[in-house]
């Protein structure tokens, strides 16, 4: 065989040659130019929660390949062969990397050659096996906990799956349950095509912030991911093997414990050098450099313009590396279309949402503005996480960054329970006052990480208060709900456990982190909208506050109902019976 061509992996190389091809789509599906062109490697979204069928343990999933159709025969995706996928887990602001990495790498076989079906007479093409390896000591050396782990079919049709005669004789539910391992260090782990979990209206989200709320009947809001498979890495951990000291939650002070807040981000990575042969062989060598990665979601495909998107693809959450970045949550781009005064009244859909301009007679938070800043050095910060001892630097850093009080902390460190991150209630009007807990995840990594607190309960699914909405839904409660707004002690308020602390599958994080643009988290604080006045208006619970609540962002919830227990993400959509979808 003779080389017909070297592909080197860098990220100069690849720019040139495909920076031409420019995808974005949802919770990173189709994120940035060059993943887009290699969706094996697409990380799409990562979730992290309390599992609810276990309060000692955490569900950690990781999905890729974005858009996969249930009919996309006879080469149907897979993971690839030649990434390497990882989880990552920060429990530990005090050391560099990774605390634990999870590694997985997968391998494939034709069991029939012969046939151009991808299972036939109980034999699978491709048949995929995984590897999973675990790191401890930041990714210096890892040990195999699962050396032949199962990865069942695409869900093909009834023929491939059930028959006995021609297929495997077995249903998909059977397989599914038979592809999931038990590590000999404790996790339980699942790896396979799923329904994609995401819902979004994609034509409205990316037709400039054109969302179509849902209930709107005159243009009907649409998933945009509806009756579409993904491909998972799905584990559930006990917390003891996460918490950075090997406690269980037993042994937590109390549910906001901060010894029990880690990290989660993923990523996908490939050898620098890919080489194609006559004959259609490749060859892949050289170090393995990262191409996909995500974190919080929404990240790179709503924040980072497009012009950074490898870019940030590339980084890392360590090292002070998404520093860079760090100027496009203290004045990010969607909240111009939040401000009269710049785009608002071009994109009528977000009309419900418009940031504080003068919150308390004095605050304006819109892009350029000085927000919390002239508060800077004074004395009424002392004891709170704004005070220069504290955390004031980063937080107020100049008078044109507004959004470094509330917005980078989401993404960057996570919210920490000090004031001023308490909510109003118990606060007599005072913002910086101590208030009520509902919130700590914090982790000052400075990078872009799901954080979660794994000391708070997960809310049961079928709790009347369950929400999608999450922490905004908690803060509702915590400020409104008699049963939670008594007093200013910490007490379990339902959807604790919800974005941003975490990400539940049931998360509605579109529309939860469109609100958080908007300043609901503000307001949740008590700075509230411009149309409360201190002294005069009775209740903080404004018209312009109703409005936020009031909005959504299109699909509230996934195309067909979860699991109740692991893996959670539901079985595949299946080829044979997907109908037509409506094409305009």
């Amino acid at each position: 065989m003779f080389p017909l061509l070297r592909v080197q992996r860098g990220f100069g190389l690849l720019c040139c040659a495909l920076l031409l091809s420019v995808g974005s789509y949802a919770s990173s599906h189709r994120e940035a130019p060059l993943i887009s062109q290699d969706p094996l490697a697409d990380n799409t979204d990562v979730y992290a929660f309390k599992s609810p069928d276990d309060p000692n343990s955490i569900t950690i999933i990781a999905n890729y390949i974005p858009f996969e159709s249930p009919e996309g025969g006879p080469n149907y995706y897979n993971f690839g062969t030649n990434v390497r996928y990882e989880i990552h887990i920060k429990n530990k602001a005090t050391t560099a990397g990774d605390d634990i990495t999870y590694r997985f790498t997968f391998s494939s076989v034709n069991e029939d050659p012969t046939t151009f079906f991808n299972i036939r007479l109980g034999k699978q093409n491709l048949k995929t096996t995984y590897k999973c390896e675990k790191s401890t000591d930041g990714g210096r050396t890892f040990v195999t906990i699962i050396s032949n782990g199962m990865v069942p079919p695409n869900n093909i049709g009834p023929r491939s799956i059930e028959n006995a005669t021609v297929g495997l004789g077995t249903s998909y539910d059977a397989l599914v349950q038979q592809s999931i391992a038990t590590a000999n260090s404790g996790e339980k782990v699942f790896c396979g095509p799923v329904d994609d979990p995401f819902f979004v209206d994609l034509a409205g989200a990316f037709d400039v912030g054109n969302f179509r709320p849902e209930g709107n009947t005159t243009n009907p809001t649409v998933d945009g991911l509806n009756r579409f498979n993904v491909h998972t890495i799905a584990l559930k951990i006990p917390v003891n093997l996460l918490q950075k000291d090997g406690k269980s939650v037993m042994q937590a002070a109390n549910i906001l414990d901060p010894d029990y807040v880690i990290g989660v981000w993923a990523s996908a990575s490939r050898q620098m050098i890919q080489t194609l042969y006559q004959g259609a062989d490749v060859g892949y060598d050289g170090k393995y450099v990262q191409v996909s990665r995500l974190g919080m979601p929404l990240t790179n495909e709503a924040v980072i313009p497009v012009g950074l998107k490898d870019k940030w693809n590339a980084s890392t959450p360590y090292n002070g590396e998404d520093l860079q970045f760090a100027k496009y949550f203290t004045n990010p781009e969607l909240a111009l279309y939040m401000d009269d005064s710049q785009f608002g009244k071009a994109v009528p859909s977000l009309n419900a949402l418009r940031i504080q301009e003068k919150s308390l007679g004095s605050f304006d938070f819109r892009n350029g503005k000085p927000g919390l800043f002239v508060l800077k050095g004074n004395q009424a910060l002392n004891g709170t996480a704004l005070s220069e001892a504290a955390f004031g630097g980063l937080l107020l850093p100049d008078n044109k960054s507004p959004r470094a009080v509330d917005l980078l902390p989401i993404f960057y460190t996570g919210v920490p329970n000090l004031a001023p991150y308490q909510l109003a209630t118990g606060k007599s009007g005072n913002p910086l006052a101590a208030g009520k807990p509902f919130i700590h995840n914090f982790l000052p990594t400075l990078g872009d990480m799901l954080r979660l607190n794994m000391a708070v309960p997960a809310t049961p699914r079928n709790h009347p208060k369950f929400s999608s909405l999450g922490l905004v839904q908690a803060a509702v409660l915590g400020l409104t709900d008699p049963d939670y707004n008594a007093s200013t002690a910490l007490q379990f308020i339902p959807n604790m456990d919800g974005f941003p602390n975490g990400r539940r599958l049931e998360d509605d994080v579109t529309t939860i982190e469109l609100q958080a643009v908007s300043g609901v988290v503000l307001a949740a604080v008590g700075l509230w909208y411009d149309d409360f006045q201190p002294g005069v208006t009775t209740s903080p619970v404004t018209p312009k506050l109703v409005n936020v609540l009031g909005f959504n962002a299109g699909p509230t919830k996934n195309d067909i109902e979860l699991k109740p227990m692991f893996p959670f993400v539901q079985n595949p959509w299946r080829g044979f019976d997907y109908p037509e979808k409506a094409r305009f």
